[in-house]
């Protein structure tokens, strides 16, 4: 039997290539890919006790927690809440409370702890007190000085005014009777500055005293809360 061979001719079978290119791409188009497999199923309980399922995130679950489940019914992912504006706010500035709480209990864990470390007994404290009480101790006494000096200038002053009652003062005078008595005032002024400032770091050393008292006792560092303010706003040591 005679086989009959049948030609193409070179420009249909450039025609044709393309077309047969196309077939394997349309036939992996109709194929499912990856993402069509990925799909989940959300679930949740809503605020009645019914549970809820979806192909998607369950609106009415929003505020509360969601799991992402994968086909064959595993867990994917757990899906947080979704919080308002206000509720983002509000659990920011508890988180920022918390934190602050935090960072204070550590805080006087630190200062309990180098305390205890400053001062191994009492002696130690008051040996450190009159130590910062000296300095203040120096300036009262320098202040009671320069106003006894004051006092002394002021007398031969008085003693020549006696002879102007009833008349106008020397020029020379007046200025020296008023520098006299502006010296005086600016001296009592750094007296009650220096009185003060001895309150205050007698105050200081007492609430250390009384925490530190508690602490040889055998309280944990950290334990007796934040550290008392000093008086008067005053930062501690």
């Amino acid at each position: 039997m005679r086989r009959i061979e049948v030609t193409i001719p070179k420009a249909c079978a450039l025609l044709a290539a393309p077309m047969l290119a196309v077939l394997p791409a349309a036939a992996a188009a109709q194929t499912p890919g990856p993402a069509a497999t990925t799909a989940g199923i959300y679930t949740c309980v809503n605020d009645k006790g019914r549970k809820l399922t979806s192909d998607r995130p369950i609106a009415e679950c929003a505020h509360k927690e969601q799991l992402l489940l994968n086909r064959d019914g595993s867990l994917r992912a757990v899906i947080p809440p979704s919080y308002t504006a206000e509720e983002r706010a509000e659990r920011e500035a508890r988180e920022r409370r918390a934190a602050e709480l935090r960072a204070a209990q550590l805080d006087a864990v630190r200062r309990d702890r180098n305390m205890m470390a400053r001062f191994p007994n009492e002696a130690a404290h008051q040996h450190a007190r009159q130590a910062a009480l000296d300095p203040v101790r120096l300036a009262i006494a320098a202040t009671e000085r320069r106003l006894k000096e004051l006092g002394a200038e002021r007398k031969p002053l008085l003693n020549e005014a006696e002879f102007y009652v009833g008349k106008p003062l020397p020029v020379k005078l007046k200025q020296q009777l008023d520098a006299n008595d502006a010296a005086v005032e600016a001296q009592k002024a750094a007296a009650a500055n220096q009185a003060a400032e001895l309150e205050r770091v007698n105050k200081l050393y007492d609430l250390e005293l009384e925490r530190l008292r508690k602490l040889w006792g055998g309280a944990q560092p950290g334990s007796l809360g934040p550290m008392a303010a000093p008086p008067n706003g005053a930062a501690s040591r």
